[in-house]
């Protein structure tokens, strides 16, 4: 039984799918709200991968394009926020996207001020590995503004158990609330096929295929995966390691000249950014899914993965390590070449290990992350937020 139709905003400072998950968490959401009869206003300063069909009036949710901050520290000033502040008048809830983006506190403050809800997604950044990164600026934040922010919200939305553990210490005096991303899984009920990713990249045709499908950025150890790769060859399992994605310039120029100085340049082949059909189609055309990371709250590539029906192995500094071994469509390693090359040996050399972990993940992934599911669990959040539960 669904909710009854609520007003609901979303705020995401920039909608850039290169940042990574989080804005594609957004569309989704924002897409999947308004199908089931919410009004929604995608508030953001950046819409370069907002669907182009929303930009004009009636065609999806309302879209709210602020210009970009003018004082230092992507604070807006008063005047910019005149558009939020009427925005407050004719909505019941208000979401916002990360604990770290300053410009979320003077939303909170203007919905506190109109006596609208709001819930905080926090999107992994208060998580222990997070908060070593810069940590003292960060606790800085937290003691002068954060924590106020936080503990103001009608809910701290979490996406996993683990995520909540970890973070909840940063706001004592808060209501944390563990909800699943939602994705938009109906791209998955009709797949393409490899044969797309096998025409595009002819070297997935040529022995044993991981696929690493991701923002590019230090905390996700694609360095342990290209070690992986070397023992893999070195122990005769011949493998091809597609990285897709982009992000930061001076880590991939890291990791090139790391494939160069293992002699790997023949096997490892940066792909760039990756969308659209290409994308699930390369998900099935790679024998394993390989996300080496040094922390993720959720982890959306991970689930894409078992919804194309390939098998994923991931690290236990994951937030939802234990629902995807539990899923039996991937398994959890140290992050550490010589455990994921460990790892990846009885999966490589079994076709049939991998025929039945990718089945079992992708039946988990359409029953456990079922959009109407989550959106349900989402629309009773928005519910108790709005009636003060």
């Amino acid at each position: 039984m669904r909710s009854r139709s609520m007003r609901i905003a979303q705020y995401m400072f920039r909608v850039d799918f290169e940042d990574g998950g989080p804005p594609r968490a957004v569309v989704d959401l924002s897409r999947v709200l308004q199908d089931r009869g919410h009004d929604v206003t995608l508030v953001t300063t950046e819409t370069k991968d907002v669907p182009p069909g929303w930009m004009s009036p009636g065609e999806g949710p309302e879209i709210l394009a602020l210009p970009s901050p003018a004082l230092p520290g992507s604070l807006y000033r008063r005047s910019q926020l005149a558009p939020v502040k009427d925005l407050l008048k004719r909505i019941d809830v208000l979401q916002m996207h990360g604990p770290w983006e300053r410009s979320n506190a003077q939303f909170a403050s203007l919905a506190r001020a109109a006596r609208v809800p709001y819930v905080v997604s926090l999107r992994g950044m208060l998580d222990d590995w997070c908060m070593t990164q810069g940590g003292l600026k960060k606790r800085l934040y937290l003691k002068l503004a954060g924590r106020k922010f936080l503990e103001g919200a009608a809910y701290v939305h979490c996406t996993a158990d683990d995520e909540l553990a970890q973070s909840g210490k940063w706001f004592p005096r808060g209501r944390g609330r563990v909800v699943p991303n939602l994705i938009d899984l109906a791209p998955y009920a009709t797949l393409p096929g490899p044969e797309e990713a096998r025409e595009a990249y002819p070297f997935l045709a040529e022995g044993h295929s991981l696929l690493f499908l991701s923002r590019i950025h230090v905390k996700k150890g694609i360095e342990h995966l290209i070690q992986a790769a070397r023992l893999l060859i070195d122990s005769g399992r011949p493998v091809h390691v597609a990285v897709a994605g982009s992000g930061d310039d001076a880590y991939v120029s890291r990791l090139k000249k790391q494939v160069e100085q293992t002699g790997l340049s023949d096997q490892v082949h940066f792909l760039g950014h990756v969308g659209g059909s290409l994308k699930f189609s390369l998900y099935e055309a790679a024998d394993v899914f390989v996300l080496p990371t040094s922390q993720e709250n959720f982890g959306f590539v991970q689930f894409e993965s078992m919804g194309c029906g390939t098998p994923v192995m991931t690290t236990n500094l994951v937030d939802t390590w234990r629902e995807i071994v539990e899923s039996g469509g991937g398994v959890a390693v140290d992050q550490d070449a010589r455990a994921i090359a460990a790892g990846l040996e009885p999966i490589l050399d079994s076709p049939e290990t991998r025929e039945v972990m990718g089945r079992r993940g992708r039946e988990w992934v359409l029953e456990h992350l079922a959009t109407d599911q989550i959106a349900s669990r989402l629309e009773a959040m928005y519910t108790d937020a709005a009636s003060g539960r």
